[in-house]
């Protein structure tokens, strides 16, 4: 297994890496989609992996016809995730409390960089039971710019206390690890969806399976 660099703290994205959010995103997009008489194929959904809502706005523009009714899909949509995450929760990704856990005991401080405003990332992550473990976040509302740009994860580093080159950033999305490569972070890349492609795994310092890997790693 590859080897870690020397680094004084961890930044993690939180949707599609410590959270399952995209799917219950995806399945609500497609289910309101489906009641207003239109289809988003899967494909499409993996598409929109870590990108910012306004970009997601702009594909989603491109993917349907001018008379899409958005305005009553976004309502739609955001009534049938809030009632099925309240009723079944966010699933916590694998290796999750093994790994702040470690990360704890040894006092390496982390936290989340997100392209979600704050106040939806604190919803879900009250939704999955994990608000206490993650109190530090920089989020979409705290910079100038989203990912791929490298704002959050300057941002994050600066919370930290940390210079970016002294942390490692850990990602599943190709949005992510351009954001990570732009701050010049050493990248870990955990795939959410299965668009690994050439690209990511050149920019990732190192590929793992699940966040548990990480902490053997560590």
């Amino acid at each position: 297994m590859s080897v870690l660099p020397d680094f004084s703290a961890i930044i993690f994205d939180l949707d599609g890496l410590i959270l399952d959010t995209e799917t219950t995103y995806f399945a609500a997009w497609q289910q309101a989609a489906a009641e207003l008489d239109y289809h988003i194929d899967d494909g499409f959904c993996v598409t929109l992996s870590g990108l910012p809502f306004s970009r997601i706005e702009v594909k989603l523009s491109e993917y349907f016809s001018v008379t899409f009714p958005f305005k009553e899909f976004y309502r739609l949509s955001s009534d049938i995730w809030r009632k099925r995450v309240k009723r079944e929760g966010i699933v916590v990704k694998k290796g999750v409390y093994e790994l702040v856990q470690l990360l704890q005991q040894r006092n390496i401080p982390y936290c989340l960089a997100t392209n979600s405003p704050e106040l939806n990332a604190r919803e879900c992550l009250q939704y999955a039971a994990v608000d206490h473990l993650f109190t530090q976040m920089v989020c979409r509302d705290h910079v100038q710019s989203p990912k791929p740009a490298p704002d959050l994860f300057l941002q994050a580093a600066t919370l930290l206390g940390q210079e970016i080159e002294n942390c490692i950033v850990v990602e599943d999305s190709l949005t992510g690890l351009q954001a990570a490569s732009r701050a010049n972070a050493f990248s870990v890349c955990v795939p959410s969806m299965p668009n690994n492609n050439e690209e990511m795994q050149a920019l990732a310092g190192i590929v793992l399976n699940d966040l548990s890997e990480l902490a053997v790693l560590l």
